[in-house]
């Protein structure tokens, strides 16, 4: 028999997850709010049209489509929830950001992708973010960051490593000595892979001058601790402003991040460029000892919102509910705490249990007074007993 079986990277979550996670999702939509972000919920399927609005080629060909039976137009599951916040922002909330009034938001729900993003990872996990619209300066970006390691904490999470670029070096730098559509894509291309003797090759074959030639093959290379943004401030110090410009801005906020988070492991990687089709200036992610994958990522993407004709910077994060909650080391969620009510039927029994879960008890009511299973197999704790004719709860020794 095979009906029960899952399509391969598609899972469900019995209650000793599921209630956890549920438990660890309230925390983080309280924390959000507690911010200021405010809570929307996108659709599970949207037109095409819509969906590929700021979307790169990886993310069309994450999408699983669809045809609507009522229309015979091509739909969408999302793959990904942040294309569908800005529009939300930059469409539906429009009122609200006709004085370009900074808008924060936030996100928890179930996307779905054609194929998982990491060798055994999951197609349809479980987003969680938050995006900051309408402002495009380092005090957003650092108060995006900062909720995310915020929310990393309330994981239970210690140990990690912040891997943060900036795109416009990568292309800045590609833009200063001329390279033109095809090359760059291959220079991208090996840069992303860090395969410096390709990039090395590649540039003995060019006819580029010598001093872009270097300034070039030495980008891969540019990666370490916040010490290598001064050392690039020097050797890239005639890349072009936008190059200069990007590397300050680093600088300046790393100095910020490791003034409230001085126990932050910070690492620069110049020539990061993940979703660089998408971003348009800082891009940062998240790993641990235990995984060799991200476990959180984020960055800028301003002008998402210009197909919407409401054009917005805005910079936001995005990670896994499942992910974190499978590297907490906190329990979110009570386990056998319940109570265990009688089968008897009694008026003051009936409004003592109606008070106890108005109070947010669980309360489990027997179903028969010739049942042989315990209140620790039925996840109680304590049990109601009738003492001197008066119901009380009481601990099960």
């Amino acid at each position: 028999m095979t009906t029960w079986l899952l399509p391969e990277g598609i899972h469900e979550s019995l209650p000793d997850e599921a209630e956890p996670l549920e438990a660890f999702r309230r925390q983080l939509i309280d924390l959000y709010a507690s911010w200021g972000y405010r809570l929307v919920n996108p659709p599970l399927v949207e037109y095409m049209e819509s969906l590929r609005i700021g979307m790169g080629t990886e993310l069309d060909l994450q999408t699983v489509k669809v045809t609507d039976q009522l229309t015979g137009r091509l739909m969408g599951v999302r793959a990904d929830m942040t294309p569908q916040v800005a529009r939300i922002d930059a469409h539906r909330m429009k009122d609200d950001t006709i004085n370009n009034r900074p808008n924060r938001l936030c996100y928890i729900g179930t996307v779905l992708r054609t194929q998982a993003t990491h060798q055994g990872g999951s197609r349809s996990p479980r987003q969680v973010g938050a995006e900051l619209f309408g402002h495009a300066g380092i005090e957003s970006d650092f108060e995006v960051i900062s909720l995310m390691l915020e929310t990393l904490k309330i994981s239970g999470l210690e140990t990690f490593v912040l891997d943060i670029g900036h795109v416009s070096i990568a292309r800045g730098l590609a833009e200063y000595v001329a390279l033109n559509t095809d090359e760059e894509a291959l220079f991208f291309d090996m840069l992303a892979r860090k395969s410096i003797p390709e990039i090395e090759q590649w540039l003995e074959q060019s006819n580029l001058p010598k001093s872009d030639a270097d300034m070039l093959g030495i980008l891969a290379t540019m990666n370490g601790s916040t010490d290598i943004l001064e050392s690039a401030k020097s050797t890239l110090l005639n890349a072009g402003r936008v190059v200069t410009s990007a590397i300050e801005y680093l600088q300046s906020l790393t100095e910020r991040l490791k003034r409230y988070y001085p126990q932050l492991k910070i690492n620069i990687d110049l020539a990061e460029l993940r979703g660089y089709a998408y971003h348009t200036g800082i891009i940062y992610a998240v790993y641990t000892p235990e995984r060799g994958h991200s476990i959180a990522s984020g960055g800028r993407y301003d002008g998402i919102g210009k197909a919407f004709d409401n054009d917005r910077p805005a910079t936001g994060f995005s990670t896994d509910l499942h992910t974190l909650a499978s590297l907490s080391s906190h329990n979110h969620a009570k386990k056998g705490c319940a109570i265990l009510a009688p089968y008897t039927l009694d008026e003051d029994l009936d409004k003592l249990i109606e008070q106890l879960r108005y109070d947010g008890e669980a309360v489990i009511r027997q179903l028969s007074n010739k049942t042989t299973i315990t209140a620790e197999q039925q996840g109680c704790n304590r049990r109601i007993e009738q003492r001197d004719g008066q119901w009380l709860v009481v601990s099960i020794q």
